[in-house]
């Protein structure tokens, strides 16, 4: 059977134009559909996602067992789904087109990378301040954007440098309660407000700084940094996860590795380039 298939099939209709046009057109859905889960992931857009695909999953139940009064709430819902949508997405949805515009397609050349001067002014201003036992919280955006954030803080727009990082946190100043968040290797707010994880696998030794650092990572893939004001000791926090009494020689590989490597990655990779890649990655297992 399958030997007379394969000599009955039409071959020349795999080589036909619509056959072409037909590839492009998966391929480019296929891409566009990449780089909106690189922009939801880490955001509260993946439970939201999560939710939409509860509904599609009980829509097709409803059909095929023919529940008419679930089928009948289902569709009451999405009806009303597209408004709903573009009121919850709103931060997701200009972030995105935010990105969008920020580059193009097939990458971007860039200027000169400072990720490593960023390094190198955070490890000494960490190191100062957890030697003096000075309280400080620091977010670094990374792909996903933290302007709801930047938003809730006192505007510097200032050249990252050790010494302004200190001089925020010092005690008892207008601006070092909060967190600063750097943004394209600058410092764009100070007394920001991030929000408070609520899980109870949080040791209660740790304090509200530490809880908004794991809180962050949650809804972001942001790079947290937090001393302690009563150990003086350095954490990070990234993707949920925090890592506690780091040395100096720790957190500056971390930095290098997270910071340094990707930003060197994204100078010769462009999304179409990083997108190919993942699939063929995702295709060989590795």
């Amino acid at each position: 059977m399958p030997i007379e298939f394969l000599r009955t099939f039409d071959w020349s209709r795999l080589f036909a134009w619509r056959t072409g046009i037909n590839i492009i057109d998966i391929l480019i859905v296929a891409f566009f559909m990449y780089q909106l889960m690189r922009i939801v992931k880490g955001t509260r857009a993946v439970e939201l996602l999560k939710g939409i695909g509860v509904i599609l999953l009980l829509k097709f139940v409803s059909v095929l067992f023919r529940l008419n009064t679930t089928e009948f709430v289902v569709d009451f819902v999405i009806q009303w789904s597209a408004l709903a949508l573009i009121i919850i997405f709103q931060p997701e949805l200009r972030r995105g087109l935010e990105h969008l515009g920020r580059g193009s397609v097939f990458g971007r050349k860039r200027k000169s990378n400072p990720s490593e001067q960023v390094v190198e002014h955070l490890s000494h201003a960490l190191q100062y301040m957890g030697k003096r036992r000075i309280g400080a919280l620091i977010s670094i955006e990374m792909e996903t954007g933290l302007d709801e954030y930047i938003e809730t803080g006192i505007p510097i727009n200032a050249d990252l440098s050790s010494e302004l990082l200190i001089n925020i946190f010092i005690p008892n100043t207008p601006l070092h309660d909060g967190a600063v968040i750097i943004k394209d290797y600058k410092i764009a707010t100070a007394a920001s407000y991030l929000p408070l994880s609520e899980s109870p696998a949080i040791p209660k030794k740790l304090g509200t700084r530490h809880r908004a650092a794991i809180g962050l990572s949650e809804v972001s893939d942001a790079i947290t940094l937090v001393v302690s004001e009563e150990t003086g000791d350095i954490s990070i926090s990234r993707r949920g996860n925090l890592i506690n009494d780091m040395t100096q020689e720790e957190v500056i590989s971390y930095l290098n590795k997270e910071i340094v490597e990707t930003e060197k990655e994204k100078e010769t990779r462009g999304p179409l380039q990083q997108f190919i890649e993942d699939v063929r990655k995702g295709v060989s297992g590795k």
